[in-house]
């Protein structure tokens, strides 16, 4: 029976059910997949009806799809994406805003919005998203679930519409932290068993870069990590150089997205929306000397963070500066939350690194996120210690 989309999360040309065709871990369980993605016999859109237009049905689908249904699982449906990915807000100027079930009147969050909206209202046990500079992992922490951006490269992404190839990642949505674990089972190469970590590592300067009230509300499931961990320390991450980290992933992520798909926005012409359209226009007469420049910085932060992370360490960070939004918010205010936003974000998709978003408190009756993360290919340690802290 098709589902009953009372929260604007699907798009009208993925309403397809797939059954799944074998029996397994997800027996019984429904997920949907993020527009981003592709499927056999059903178009792609990536969020813009002259994508949809001008590309053809796929005729494979992508790998993720295909593994979730062996495991059992059965596909409901693709949902919403702001265009091309290239949003942190969830409102899509031709399909409109996916509704935040956690909070109606906020924005759900992108570019992952459909997914993370679906999974928050219950339409699906779990959802599909991809995480370029925050697609998961600002979603759910809008909509109060859990989110995870896996290790980069980790999780193949064939068959999926490109951002910035070297910072895109899949990820996905689950309202449990053991539904996480489940669906990490199958999807992450299962090659290691998750470790404890060793020590805990806080955020010293990203806890300092949100809100008082903010990082109130999570101190109590920071104080909960540390006694599961036993070992705690305060680090700074980025210093005083928030803003250049944040800066290098605007110029690194507009170069690729323009090596992606500037060759069809030039032929095509596409009526894109709202901050993509701009996005897109700077990324085209990017000056190459400031491309030059950040990739060192990049290069600066993945060795500071490999650093870091060694050991078995975990780092807990407010995943996203405060609570989502309201629907509506002036472009200029969104863009000044979004720069906020990206400081925090950035670093795990600099480094590769996986960090996964859990749904811990609430700050005007609105969620608010925590995240842990992790050196490269330690996602299972993250969802392990996840559901160790939902037993707390």
């Amino acid at each position: 029976m098709p589902i009953d989309d009372t929260l604007n999360a699907f798009v009208d040309h993925g309403r397809v059910e797939v059954l799944p065709t074998k029996q397994g871990a997800l027996s019984g369980l429904t997920f949907a997949l993020k527009d981003f993605f592709d499927l056999a016999g059903t178009p792609t859109g990536a969020g813009n009806p002259e994508w949809l237009a001008t590309h053809p049905v796929p005729t494979k689908s992508t790998p993720i799809a295909d593994r979730l249904l062996q495991a059992g699982a059965k596909l409901v449906g693709k949902t919403h994406t702001d265009e091309l990915a290239w949003s942190l807000n969830g409102e899509n100027a031709h399909y409109g805003t996916p509704i935040n079930p956690a909070a109606p009147g906020r924005i759900p969050g992108g570019s992952s919005s459909g997914s993370a909206a679906a999974t928050a209202g219950s339409l699906v046990d779990f959802a599909i998203g991809s995480d370029t500079g925050g697609s998961v992992r600002l979603p759910a922490s809008y909509c109060g679930i859990y989110g995870i951006r896996t290790t980069h490269g980790r999780i193949p992404l064939d068959a999926a519409v490109p951002l910035a190839p070297s910072y895109d990642v899949a990820g996905w949505f689950a309202r449990s932290p053991e539904l996480m674990q489940q669906v990490g089972d199958v999807l992450l190469d299962g090659v290691r068993a998750s470790r404890p970590p060793k020590r805990l590592l806080i955020a010293r300067d990203l806890f300092a870069a949100v809100d008082e009230k903010a990082r109130h509300a999570l101190q109590p499931s920071v104080e909960r990590l540390k006694a599961i961990v036993g070992t705690s320390e305060e680090v700074d991450v980025a210093g005083g150089e928030r803003d250049a980290w944040r800066n290098a992933f605007r110029v690194l992520q507009s170069e690729e997205a323009w090596a992606a798909h500037g060759a069809w926005i030039s032929a095509v012409k596409p009526q894109l929306g709202p901050g993509v359209k701009e996005r897109f226009a700077a990324a085209a007469v990017m000056d190459p000397a400031e491309i030059a420049a950040a990739k060192p910085v990049r290069a600066a932060i993945i060795e500071r963070m490999n650093v870091l992370l060694a050991g078995d360490a975990v780092l807990v960070l407010p995943t996203v500066p405060g609570i989502a939004p309201l629907r509506a918010t002036p472009d200029a205010e969104l863009d000044v939350f979004r720069a906020r936003a990206i400081e925090l974000l950035c670093v795990a998709g600099h480094a590769g690194t996986p960090q996964l978003s859990m749904p811990v408190a609430k700050l005007d009756d609105c969620p608010i996120g925590l995240s842990i993360m992790g050196a490269r290919d330690c996602d299972e340690d993250l969802l392990a210690l996840a559901v160790a802290l939902g037993k707390v």
